[in-house]
């Protein structure tokens, strides 16, 4: 009679099994990758991974369709960091359906992936990529809030001023500026261009 030992090797022999604890074990890591400190979810992913790694060395994997879903998961990822929009997470996807797809060996009986598992796996990578895809374009469109970009449009004061140029206090400090004529000690102004360490300035409509 089998003992536990048995039926767990079993269970997670399994084709539709290995192939779930490898895509928990992706996206354990992925998540742990990109929101580090929490730790569950890369513990977690790791076992998952090798326990999907022991699976495969005991089923007829077909290499090139795990390669496929490397590729697709570093296009995720790099979907993150590239502004692609959407090109590299389409390839992903893509890339993760067929390489699901020829994970198996399917010539050989009973090792083939439920294609409804492989639906909802994609879905879910699907959904990872429009998410993915929403935070790149938000950050794309936030304004720059670093560098000489960052102070174009910031209010400030007057502290002193002689014909076109003199100082002005934005954002907590004392800086060089230039613009018209005609300001005043106290006058308020907007940032409007920036050069090296001399801003320059227009007053603000009263």
């Amino acid at each position: 009679e089998p003992d536990w030992r048995d039926e767990f090797l079993a269970l997670i022999t399994d084709p539709n099994v290995a192939y779930i604890l490898l895509l928990l074990g992706i996206y354990g890591l992925v998540f742990e990758f990109s929101n580090p400190g929490f730790g569950i979810p890369g513990i977690a992913g790791v076992t998952a991974l090798i326990l999907a790694l022991y699976a495969f060395q005991l089923l007829p994997v077909n290499y090139a369709g795990f390669a496929l879903i490397l590729l697709a998961v570093a296009l995720l990822v790099a979907e993150a960091f590239v502004p692609s929009f959407g090109v590299l997470g389409i390839g992903g996807v893509i890339a993760f359906v067929v390489g699901s797809i020829l994970l198996f060996d399917t010539d050989v009986p009973g090792f083939g992936i439920s294609p409804v598992l492989i639906g909802s796996a994609a879905l879910v990578t699907g959904g990872l990529m429009l998410i993915l895809l929403t935070m790149a374009v938000k950050a794309w469109r936030r304004p720059v809030m670093s560098g000489g970009e960052g102070m174009i449009g910031l209010e400030g004061r007057v502290i002193e001023w002689r014909g076109e140029t003199g100082r002005v206090h934005v954002r907590g400090e004392d800086w060089s500026a230039c613009g018209t004529g005609g300001l005043r000690k106290n006058d308020s102004v907007t940032v409007t261009g920036r050069e090296g360490l001399v801003l320059e300035v227009r007053p603000n409509q009263s």
